[in-house]
């Protein structure tokens, strides 16, 4: 495969996740120092949209443009108006679940999808069963998916009607259709073995990047599995974004038990990976 040289374009974080190309800018959170931001393409003009206490896990965008934020440690569901300020609460999702709480996707119909790991993973809990939540404009917050092995990024189709899911504990990512009343027609959208996959970003061709941490690395698959492009990392990838023009983002950082605190995270750009 074509080997993609990587750049770094804003080192120091205390650990990146949740990366979103949006409105031509690069977004991600920084969870140890629990703020949300976005950067140009270079990096330059870093801005700080939010600083949540319990930790931003991540961040989409809702119907109306406003940004939604998962304070995943308290499991609520925040949002902040585009002209920005201080979050508001949309939903507490305790109610669905106790576990900590991880990504979420806006859904054109002002909706929006949540989900939760189904266990404590930093008090080495055993790993129980992951669900999917469905969250109204109003709060109304239900379970609309369960039994997911460790459910982790998100991506929903240009249409609204197919939402995916990396299941990192299962090796797939899993394809969902949405409808009015939440997600229906469970399906495998690729088998990926030996993988965890991670942060997932949908390309305009159909195809998935997935973050991968313990492999330390990206991979572009098609549906059905096939590997059609590798970015190798030297520490682990959580999270990745894919802009129109091919260059693919990621947040990687070293993890172990003392990675919070050491700014070992970084925001690389592979240019034109997505092309190949």
């Amino acid at each position: 495969m074509t080997e993609h040289p990587l750049e770094t374009v804003v080192e120091d974080l205390a650990f990146g996740e949740s990366v979103r190309w949006h409105d031509g800018r690069v977004w991600f959170c920084d969870w140890g120092d629990g703020e949300v931001v976005s950067v140009r393409p270079d990096g330059s003009d870093r801005t700080v949209h939010a600083t949540v206490s319990a930790g931003p896990v991540c961040v989409d965008w809702d119907a109306r443009g406003r940004l939604l934020v998962v304070e995943g440690a308290r499991g609520r569901l925040l949002r902040v108006d585009a002209g920005g300020g201080e979050p508001d609460v949309v939903a507490d999702l305790g109610a669905v679940s106790p576990y900590p709480w991880n990504e979420v996707v806006g859904h054109p119909s002002g909706t929006a999808f949540v989900n939760g790991i189904g266990f404590d993973m930093m008090r080495g809990a055993p790993a129980g069963p992951g669900q999917i939540a469905l969250v109204t404009d109003d709060g109304t917050v239900r379970e609309v998916a369960g039994d997911l092995a460790f459910p982790n990024g998100m991506a929903l189709g240009p249409d609204g009607a197919t939402l995916l899911v990396a299941e990192s504990h299962a090796s797939r990512i899993t394809a969902f259709t949405v409808t009015a009343d939440g997600l229906t027609d469970r399906r495998v959208f690729a088998e990926v073995p030996g993988s965890a996959p991670d942060g997932i970003a949908l390309t305009a061709d159909g195809s998935v990047w997935y973050a991968d941490v313990p492999n330390r690395c990206c991979r572009r698959v098609r549906e059905g599995g096939e590997v059609l492009a590798e970015v190798a990392l030297d520490r682990g990838g959580f999270s990745c974004a894919a802009t129109e023009d091919g260059d693919l983002y990621v947040a990687a950082t070293v993890w172990d038990e003392a990675t919070f605190g050491t700014r070992r995270g970084l925001l690389l750009r592979a240019r034109g990976a997505g092309r190949t």
